[in-house]
């Protein structure tokens, strides 16, 4: 038996965008028919379908679907959770990790929602600093928690393949709510943690 992937598209979307990239191999110098291109309009379509498939997402909707009420009110952390977006001003990927931290106030959430919306909003055309303070909004604003705290770090390839060229840096970008703001001991503890 053949093996066949079943993909959920907007066909309709999809023959336009495949389109426009085939007019983009025209005007690289390549020709779209040959072997190798013949079936990449249609892909590139599909793929870039899937990395802004965020926009399609309510990430505080993620949340509300595993929330409960619970009486714990020490650290929750999920960390090395893998991360991949598309930097908005060249449209080449970056990737790392998020570390997400939150003290929960009365209502605590399914763990699997944390990475589950650093998806959503990854899955936009971004910028890291961006999706570092929507990743915590999202968690404050829909959990009420006593603190949020996220640190992404990120590797960008439109510094590594063009303009500066660094291939080994790393961006790190962290935003902090509540306790982890206003006291100095809960937010070292949380990037121990995360660190260890």
């Amino acid at each position: 038996m053949a093996y066949k992937r079943t993909d959920s598209y907007d066909e309709e979307q999809i023959a336009i965008d495949a389109a426009r990239y085939r007019e983009l191999l025209n005007s690289w110098g390549e020709d779209p028919n040959r072997e190798g291109l013949a079936k990449t309009p249609e892909r590139a379509a599909k793929a870039m379908a899937f990395l802004t498939s965020g926009y399609e997402v309510d990430p505080a909707e993620i949340l509300k679907s595993a929330l409960f009420n619970e009486d714990y009110n020490q650290m929750v952390i999920v960390k090395d959770i893998e991360l991949f977006s598309l930097c908005e001003h060249h449209l080449l990927p970056f990737f790392g990790k998020a570390h997400i931290a939150y003290i929960p106030n009365g209502k605590i959430v399914g763990l699997s929602k944390l990475p589950r919306i650093v998806d959503a909003f990854s899955r936009r055309l971004q910028v890291q600093e961006r999706l570092t303070m929507q990743i915590r909004d999202c968690l404050q604003e829909t959990l009420g928690a006593a603190g949020v705290a996220v640190v992404i770090e990120a590797r960008h390839l439109c510094m590594q393949m063009r303009g500066v060229e660094k291939q080994n840096s790393v961006t790190t970008t962290s935003a902090f709510t509540g306790v982890f703001m206003d006291d100095s001991k809960t937010r070292e503890e949380f990037i121990s943690l995360m660190q260890s």
